[in-house]
C-alpha cells in the first residue's frame, strides 16, 4: 500500500524542493541564462493573457495527437503480424533495425526536402520515427501469447472476436500500455523539433523563435507549460486507464 502512495505524495516533496533549489541557484547567479521561477511565471502568464500560449500548445498538441494515434495503429499492426508470422518478421525485421537507428533528425529532414515544409511532412516524420518502437513493443507480447490459451479457444470455437477480446487483448494490454507511454513521451519531443526546422506554429516555433532572442525565461514557459499538459494526459487518462484496464485483464483472462 505504502508504494502505491508514494507516487502521490512525492509530487508535493520533490517538485517545491526543485523549485526551491532553482529559485536560491537563479539569485545567486544572478543571470539572464538562469530566469528565477517567478520570472518564468511572469512570461508564462503574459503568454497566457495574449492567447498565444493557448494556440500554439492547441497547435503542438493536435500534431501530437494525430502522429500518436496513427504511429499507435500502423506500430500494433505490424508489431501484431511479425510476431505471430515467421515469414513477415524475417522479411520484415531488417527494415525495422534500419528504421529503429535512423536519427529521427535525418527523417525529419528528409522529408521537408522531398515534401516541401508542409503539414503532412511534419507528422509523417513523427509517425516514421515513432511506428519502429510499437512495432517491437507489440512484437514482444504478440510472442508471449499463451498458447494453451489459444488451443482453448480453438476447442470452444470462439469467434475471432472473442479471442481478440478475451484472449489477446488481456495479454497483450500490458505491452500495449507500455508502448502508448513510450510513444506520448518520445513523440512530443519528436513533433518540437519538426516545429523548430519547418513550422511556423506551434511550441517548438516559439521555442526557436525565443532562442534567436535568448529568451530563456520563455523558452522555460513554453516547456513547462507543455509538459503540463502531457503530465495531465498521463495523470488523468493513462492512469486511470490502466487501472481499469488490469482489473479488467484479472478478471477476464480465462484459465486453461
Amino acid at each position: 500500500m505504502s508504494n502505491a502512495r508514494a507516487p502521490r505524495w512525492g509530487y508535493w516533496v520533490s517538485l517545491p524542493a526543485a523549485v526551491a533549489l532553482w529559485a536560491v541557484v537563479a539569485v545567486i547567479l544572478d543571470s539572464a541564462v538562469l530566469p528565477t521561477p517567478l520570472a518564468v511565471l511572469d512570461s508564462l502568464w503574459q503568454a497566457l493573457q495574449s492567447g498565444e500560449l493557448l494556440h500554439h500548445l492547441a497547435v503542438t498538441l493536435r500534431r501530437v495527437l494525430i502522429a500518436f494515434a496513427l504511429a499507435m495503429l500502423l506500430g500494433s499492426a505490424l508489431g501484431l503480424w511479425m510476431g505471430r508470422s515467421a515469414t513477415a518478421n524475417a522479411l520484415l525485421d531488417p527494415l525495422l533495425v534500419l528504421f529503429l537507428n535512423l536519427p529521427a533528425l535525418v527523417t525529419i529532414i528528409l522529408l521537408y526536402v522531398w515534401f516541401g515544409l508542409v503539414e503532412v511532412a511534419a507528422v509523417l516524420a513523427v509517425v516514421i520515427n515513432k511506428v519502429p518502437n510499437v512495432t517491437v513493443t507489440l512484437r514482444e507480447g504478440a510472442r508471449s501469447l499463451d498458447p494453451k490459451l489459444e488451443q482453448m479457444a480453438r476447442v470452444y470455437r470462439f469467434t475471432r472476436w472473442q479471442r481478440l477480446k478475451d484472449v489477446w487483448a488481456p495479454q497483450l494490454f500490458p505491452y500495449f500500455m507500455a508502448a502508448t507511454r513510450g510513444g506520448l513521451a518520445l513523440i512530443w519531443k519528436i513533433v518540437l523539433v519538426v516545429e523548430l526546422l519547418g513550422r511556423s506554429d506551434g511550441v517548438g516555433f516559439m521555442l526557436h523563435m525565443a532562442f534567436q532572442v535568448f529568451d530563456v525565461a520563455t523558452i522555460l514557459a513554453y516547456s513547462l507549460a507543455f509538459i503540463a499538459v502531457v503530465q495531465a494526459i498521463e495523470l488523468l487518462v493513462l492512469q486511470p486507464l490502466e487501472r481499469r484496464a488490469s482489473a479488467w485483464r484479472e478478471a477476464g483472462v480465462p484459465h486453461a
